[in-house]
């Protein structure tokens, strides 16, 4: 991961602007590490041709997504094979260049004849198509306003670009309430269009289990739909519920696609299966692997439960590790999330099969009993070369050899994580938990309660000021969540996580010591007519602290 910093001022960046170009300077989001402007334009109208190098599947198909965006203007985007170091005449240059150390950055250059984007890798070529698109009309993103458009300008300039954090994710809970493919897809560009590059896919939950699993056909058959849902919020009494069935879930077909369409954009998609907590609507279908034996049903409310998987039960371990084996068959992912957090151990005490298992083990408690279930999940996961992650809970009683922390009750645990010398991807709750109110509560939808604001986001520094050099180097990058329980629609979501979203996408991408908020929020006003030509229902007037 290359953190070291090109030198570049702001303000030189607008003296140049002022004295090269007669434009206006450009207004990207995430802010890159540096921008040069020259005089003049890049014009072109009708036709722009689109090369790239020949015999790359990955360059080739970065050129057909480029050209889908002029697909219904009236510019013309012939994609050509480009064979030989000499760059023929007026076109857009697709390259990757070896001398650019990250695989992630990139270099955009605009000419008079050439716009010219080269990538460390294919990733960096991507990125920089997401550059120059927010430099192209807003009305391309729309096929019914993209007919009117037959030409282009571009003002002449260089970007020089790549990411300070290696993991920049958001995060969606589709447990709580589900949503279709069709906006986990739109979720998905709009996380590419701002340089993101890791979906965290919240598939179960107590309130219900959204992937299907062909061994246990009873996980969707009765653990993805619940009699009903509460209405009003869960620290209200006495609980009201809508008295409406509600549920749904992927089907393994639907889960290839959501991946292949994420991999197309440069996007890893990283699976939650929630363990030992949370586990109800599993039991609801395998009343067996709790502690009681049930019955159980899918839960209706939000909050913590005490019906967990039981960790003295053999039965448990061979369940999940035939759940996972379905994971790892349809998601990539080097990580796999197994939760890990708010697992109460109530049940635990109370069952003579966990008592049993913690004499043998000669564990100390119920909470080396969780260390315990932990490792067992990551030496299966191990098998089939793939790691896990979790909440910082996992912490407790002691970590997993090779387990990430996803650190989210603050910044201690990513501490923690960095000082054992494992990885840590920071998600606290204080900054990047977008279920939280985005302006005074009177004024918004029904949320979860807190306070983030767009600024507040704006402000957050992945890396304690705690850690080592060494050992800052172990903090991936951050994570935006958007957890669901008061979130039934997409446009509710989409009104959450926007513009926090972007805010996160900044902090994640560009160099600390370069951003500014009053620039941001000059930037994220133009980014916003963007938004409104893509549909999305953001909040439209962020507060400030």
């Amino acid at each position: 991961m290359k953190r070291s910093l090109i030198p570049f001022s702001g303000l030189y960046l607008l003296f140049l602007a002022a004295c090269s170009s007669p434009q206006e300077p450009v207004s990207i989001i995430p802010q890159p590490v540096e921008i040069e402007y020259g005089k003049g334009n890049f014009k072109a109208s009708s036709e722009i041709p689109i090369y790239f190098q020949a015999g790359n599947e990955e360059i080739f198909g970065i050129a057909n997504y480029l050209a889908a965006f002029f697909g219904p203007s009236k510019i013309n985007t012939p994609l050509l094979e480009l064979n030989g170091k000499k760059l023929p005449g007026k076109g857009i240059f697709l390259l990757l260049d070896p001398d650019i150390e990250n695989y992630e950055g990139y270099v955009l250059e605009v000419s008079g004849k050439r716009i010219i984007i080269k990538g460390g890798g294919s990733q960096g070529v991507f990125y920089g198509i997401q550059t120059l698109r927010q430099m192209l009309p807003g009305e391309l993103e729309s096929p019914e306003l993209a007919e009117n458009i037959s030409a282009i300008t571009i003002p002449r300039l260089k970007v020089t670009d790549y990411p300070a954090f290696e993991y920049r994710g958001m995060h969606l809970d589709v447990a709580r309430h589900f949503f279709p493919v069709s906006f986990i897809k739109k979720y998905i560009d709009l996380m590419a269009m701002h340089k993101m590059n890791n979906f965290h896919w919240h598939l179960t939950e107590d309130q219900g289990w959204r992937i299907e699993i062909k061994k246990y056909p009873r996980l969707t058959e009765v653990g993805a739909w619940r009699k009903e849902t509460l209405i009003g919020h869960g620290r209200q009494r006495p609980f009201e519920y809508d008295g409406q069935p509600y549920g749904g879930y992927y089907t393994q077909d639907e889960v290839r696609e959501v991946v292949a369409y994420a991999a197309a954009r440069f996007i890893n998609v990283i699976p939650e299966i929630e363990m030992p907590g949370h586990a109800t609507a599993a039991l609801a279908g395998y009343p067996e692997l709790g502690c009681t034996g049930g019955p159980y049903e899918v839960i209706t409310r939000w909050g913590i439960f005490e019906d967990v998987f039981c960790a003295g039960n053999e039965q448990v371990f061979t369940f999940l590790e035939d759940v996972l084996s379905e994971v790892v068959e349809l998601f990539p992912s080097a990580l796999i999330h197994i939760g890990g957090d708010e697992c109460p151990k109530t049940s635990w005490k109370a069952c003579p099969k966990c008592q049993a298992r913690i004499r043998e083990e000669g564990l100390a408690d119920e909470y080396e009993l969780q260390s315990y279930f932990i490792h067992r999940i990551e030496e299966f996961l191990l098998t089939k070369n793939r790691n896990i992650i979790g909440w910082d809970e996992i912490l407790e009683g002691g970590l997993a050899p090779q387990a990430t922390v996803m650190s989210w009750r603050g910044i201690e645990g990513g501490i923690a994580a960095a000082r054992m010398g494992q990885n840590a991807i920071m998600t606290p709750v204080t900054h990047c938990y977008f279920d939280f109110y985005q302006a005074e509560p009177e004024t918004q939808p029904l949320a979860i309660g807190g306070l983030t604001t767009l600024e507040k986001v704006y402000s957050y520094d992945p890396v304690p000021e705690e850690l080592t050099e060494e050992e800052a180097r172990l903090i991936l990058g951050a994570q935006g969540n958007v957890w669901t329980e008061y979130m039934k629609t997409s446009g509710h979501v989409e009104y959450m996580a926007y513009p926090r979203a972007i805010a996160l996408a900044e902090v994640v991408w560009s160099p600390k010591e370069t951003r500014n908020f009053e620039d941001f929020s000059k930037r994220l006003q133009n980014h916003f007519k963007r938004l409104d030509v893509l549909d999305v229902n953001y909040f439209k007037e962020p507060l400030t602290e």
